[in-house]
């Protein structure tokens, strides 16, 4: 479009962020004028999502309008380079979207998960609000959309449809890369070096939380170990989906009102901005009909969460006690158990790790069905998934750092007790089974117990065995096999 003389560059002030303006001034979009606070940046279709979908506490992640701080300006630059959009404009959006993705505008998006399925509000408050910064930067009067409109400078070339999901991508990925992938592989590592110095302490195993026979400390923990490898590979492979961006498909996946390869550019720009590798999704009516890659995504938290669960309930299970319990392992006093008994001492970071798994799990039944909402051409559940998703990785990755901080790191073993239930054991019969079989193995067990003997006592009682036969046949540490994968 040619410029006009309104088009020319008015004098720019690199005012800094802040309105001290009081009272409401006039702002205005297709249906008309609405007042707004005259002490922040948004406009009308923000403060019309403010009065109608004030529902609960639940604000759209403020994760979600740094990313789309980043779409805007990749958006920005792209069309400056194609002659689209005046480099003077360019350069005030850029700038108000800098401050958008440094958080100095965090205070201005103040809107609601429960909104428009599509993010259309979520995306006009980030459009108002770039769009008034920038007029500021310009000396002009906040409200006018002039020099620099909301829509046409903006959101030029863009939709709803398509900025919204690009930002969730971003988004995910950002949580995924900054926070919970390096706290579970932390978590991870400790875990395996854990196992490794434990791996020749013998202790009783269970099974249908009955004794069963022997293995290692260091076996049982390196199964934890690889439980996290397969969950971070899990998380790894589920980022790669998150890479394809759906910018560029516009209203319905058809491109319409973007620039032939606009797509292309807006992804290389990301991608340059970020450091990702971000590319354009290979077929946009799938990335904006669906949320497939999102969905796929939670259910590696929840993957994650379950693994999870069962590493901090056998912890909390063997550390049982003190004197009542398992009480294997000791892990550390972290604060007073209870506020009725003196001297206390609970599990809590396995109890707020157990917690944490549950809340993923509930978050994944909601993120699972609002993927499978995509009618025709639009999935209109995003809200709720981006909400879902960041909560989910956010207290995930936390309650990893917690759990290695406060409880694996200072995990020690009770090695007297570890040892006494060795020496217990009726399944160490196991090893009898080759040399007498199976029955006759049993009934030992059977007399041992019934009779309050030790194995050894029941063996020799039996007439089945001697003395010299059972020892040389059950020992403990020769059951436990070779290594973290047994025999």
């Amino acid at each position: 479009m040619a410029e006009t003389a309104e088009d020319q560059p008015p004098s720019y002030t690199d005012v800094p962020v802040g309105l001290a303006a009081t009272g409401t001034r006039s702002e205005f979009d297709s249906l008309g004028a609405v007042d707004v606070p005259s002490d922040r940046y948004w406009g009308a279709q923000t403060q019309r999502s403010l009065l109608h979908f004030s529902i609960g506490n639940d604000h759209m992640p403020i994760e979600v309008y740094r990313a789309y701080g980043l779409v805007k300006k990749a958006c920005a630059l792209v069309n400056e380079r194609a002659g689209r959009l005046a480099d003077w404009r360019s350069k005030v959006i850029v700038q108000a979207a800098d401050e958008a993705i440094a958080g100095a505008l965090d205070g201005e998006f103040p809107l609601f998960v429960w909104q428009t399925g599509s993010g259309t509000q979520s995306n006009m408050n980030v459009n108002e609000v770039l769009s008034n910064r920038a007029i500021q930067l310009l000396g002009g009067e906040l409200g006018t959309q002039r020099p620099v409109g909301p829509n046409d400078h903006v959101n030029m070339g863009q939709s709803s449809n398509d900025t919204f999901p690009t930002a969730m991508h971003i988004a995910a990925v950002t949580e995924l890369d900054d926070r919970l992938i390096p706290k579970v592989q932390a978590l991870q590592q400790e875990i395996a070096a854990k196992a490794a110095r434990w791996s020749d302490v013998v202790k009783i195993g269970r099974t249908h939380l009955e004794d069963a026979v022997p293995l290692t400390v260091g076996q049982e923990w390196s199964g934890y170990a690889a439980q996290l490898a397969a969950c971070i590979g899990d998380l790894l492979h589920a980022r790669e989906g998150l890479l394809e961006l759906a910018v560029g498909g516009t209203a319905v996946g058809t491109g319409l009102n973007a620039p032939a390869g606009f797509s292309v550019d807006v992804a290389a720009e990301l991608a340059e901005l970020t450091g990702v590798a971000y590319v354009t999704a290979p077929n946009k009516f799938a990335a904006l009909g669906s949320l497939d890659p999102m969905v796929r995504a939670h259910a590696a938290l929840r993957g994650l969460a379950v693994a999870l669960m069962k590493i901090a309930n056998d912890m909390r299970w063997l550390a049982s006690g003190p004197r009542c319990g398992f009480g294997e392992l000791l892990l550390p006093a972290n604060e007073p158990g209870s506020s009725i008994m003196p001297g206390k001492v609970n599990p809590t970071q396995c109890e707020a790790l157990v917690m944490i798994a549950i809340q993923v799990m509930g978050n994944d039944t909601a993120v699972s069905i609002a993927g499978s909402q995509g009618n025709f051409e639009l999935n209109a559940m995003r809200p709720v998934i981006i909400n879902n998703f960041l909560h989910s990785a956010r207290i995930l990755g936390d309650g990893c750092e917690k759990f290695l901080d406060y409880s694996v790191r200072g995990t020690t073993l009770n090695t007297e007790r570890i040892e006494k239930y060795v020496a217990e054991s009726l399944m160490l019969v196991t090893s009898l089974s080759p040399v007498i079989g199976y029955q006759n193995a049993a009934h030992i067990a059977e007399d041992a117990l019934a009779n309050g003997t030790t194995l050894r006592e029941a063996a020799v009682a039996s007439g089945h065995v001697t003395a010299e036969q059972f020892d040389a046949n059950v020992n403990a540490l020769k059951m436990v096999g070779d290594g973290p994968g047994g025999a």
